[in-house]
């Protein structure tokens, strides 16, 4: 079967899904550079494969508040005129919208340009290119995200700091309870929701915990062969969760550090290899022991984490969170079962050996999160690179070695020419554009700390 016939007949099977479920409104979704969700809602008899669908390319490129630079090397990948995308379904990540009113699904898009090639700067296309880059080897990267996030009281005024919302005994959680079994079940009406969407979406979610902070949440994926359906999982989680508590009469949120005082959220990512020859585990040898590939690939982590730092920690707050004794790396020190350093490999056995990287922020755009960590470990591989010795104490103890700021980070990421060879060179422009223009936005910004101390003392 040629590829248009395939892509033929997975429209058709598309249509005959939305028949059969009597859909009657389509969601048409396009995760942007901040992992929104933009895109149009239609209707289902608008909805064919040959009509399409169109955006202006800079709807994907956007920052967090919207904005985009108006010069510069933005518009040498940028059309100056507004031009548009054509979108194009990605029949495998269609779902019913389980909240909706109507019979409603929703269906991911790609991003492609007039003369048929994929949109270089858009999340799905970045990941795809790194998918691409490990096929032709003949490599299968498995990743499993595990995502933390809070569960926070309403809260309209931005100048307020955020309070833990009130559980089902009428309290609000004041201590940290890690691990505590009652202290999910304060939430068991909302997570009953949550779970129920997750299967009425076909979200391979698994594990529920709370974590260290107040009110703060972790969920676990399953391992996938897929870093590109992940990633929509992923990516349609935060949807379902923010839904869910808004109907519970709360907010969930992914920022990295929303409250003073309680530890960051992290989207922790497991990676390992599985040859698509022998279709074994390459991080590990035949007797068991650990591969040269296993070490490579921690080498390139150590070595390019801290260039891609702008896509693991996105924003100004998050390196809030990257600070020490807070369940946060502060380095790129690797260990066995050692959560100080940034990168831990887990106890396992020799067919699940695996590497997590713990620097990503629950904040990263899951796409791009995922398609830089594997662009790492790609390049550790590709250039042999050798780990320092492992780190057997406490990595808190070692020198900070990540950048400090947003702006640190993306001034690394601009400059390291391996990284924009992997991830590509019109997409870094695009995001480090975008990233110099949030922060330049919060410069502007002054914080209640400097009226506090610096108004009448300076």
């Amino acid at each position: 079967m040629s590829a248009e016939d395939r892509r033929q007949f997975q429209f058709t099977e598309l249509e005959r899904w939305l028949d059969e479920r009597r859909v009657t409104e389509i969601e048409c979704l396009v995760p942007d550079l901040t992992g929104v969700a933009r895109g149009k809602i239609l209707p289902r008899e608008k909805f064919t494969e040959d009509r399409g669908m169109r955006l202006p390319e800079v709807v994907v490129a956007m920052s967090v508040t919207g904005e985009y630079p108006h010069d510069g090397p933005f518009f040498d990948v940028i059309s100056r005129h507004d031009a548009d995308m054509h979108l194009v379904a990605d029949p495998s990540t269609v779902r019913i919208v389980p909240w909706a009113a109507d019979a409603t699904a929703q269906v991911i898009h790609d991003c492609y340009d007039r003369d048929g090639t994929l949109v270089p700067f858009a999340p799905r296309s970045v990941l795809r290119r790194v998918c691409d880059m490990f096929e032709r080897k003949g490599w299968v990267p498995v990743v499993a995200p595990e995502l933390e996030f809070y569960l926070v009281a309403r809260n309209t005024d931005p100048d307020l700091p955020l309070r833990t919302p009130v559980g089902r005994s009428g309290r609000a959680e004041t201590s940290r309870q890690a691990y505590s079994i009652d202290a999910v079940n304060e939430f068991d009406p909302l997570f009953e929701d949550v779970y129920d969407y997750c299967e009425k979406m076909n979200l391979s979610v698994d594990t529920l915990i709370h974590e260290v902070g107040a009110g703060q949440m972790e969920i676990n994926f399953l391992h996938s062969s897929d870093p590109l359906a992940i990633a929509d999982e992923v990516f349609l989680f935060k949807r379902i969760v923010r839904e869910a508590a808004l109907r519970h009469d709360m907010y969930a949120t992914f920022m990295a550090k929303p409250i003073a005082g309680e530890p960051g959220s992290a989207m922790h990512v497991h990676q390992s290899l599985v040859s698509k020859e022998t279709g074994r585990n390459m991080f590990s040898n035949a007797d068991g022991s650990p591969s040269q590939e296993f070490f490579w690939y921690i080498g390139g982590l150590q070595k390019y984490v801290p260039a891609a730092m702008a896509l693991f920690a996105p924003y100004v707050n998050s390196y809030r969170r990257l600070a020490r004794f807070t369940a946060a790396p502060i380095n790129t020190e690797w260990g066995i079962d050692n959560r100080t350093v940034g990168i831990r490999s887990p106890v396992s056995t020799p067919q699940a050996r695996r590497v997590e990287n713990r620097v990503i922020g629950a904040d990263a755009n899951p796409y791009l999160a995922l398609a830089a960590t594997l662009a790492c470990g790609y390049l550790g591989i590709e250039q042999r690179l050798e780990p320092t010795q492992e780190c057997a104490g406490d990595a808190y103890q070692s020198a900070q070695a990540l950048p400090r700021s947003l702006a640190d980070a993306v001034s690394l990421l601009r400059d390291d020419g391996d990284l924009g060879h992997v991830l590509g060179q019109e997409f870094l422009t695009v995001y480090t554009e975008i990233k110099d223009l949030e922060h330049e936005e919060f410069m502007r910004v002054i914080s209640p700390w400097e009226r506090e101390h610096l108004l009448l003392h300076v």
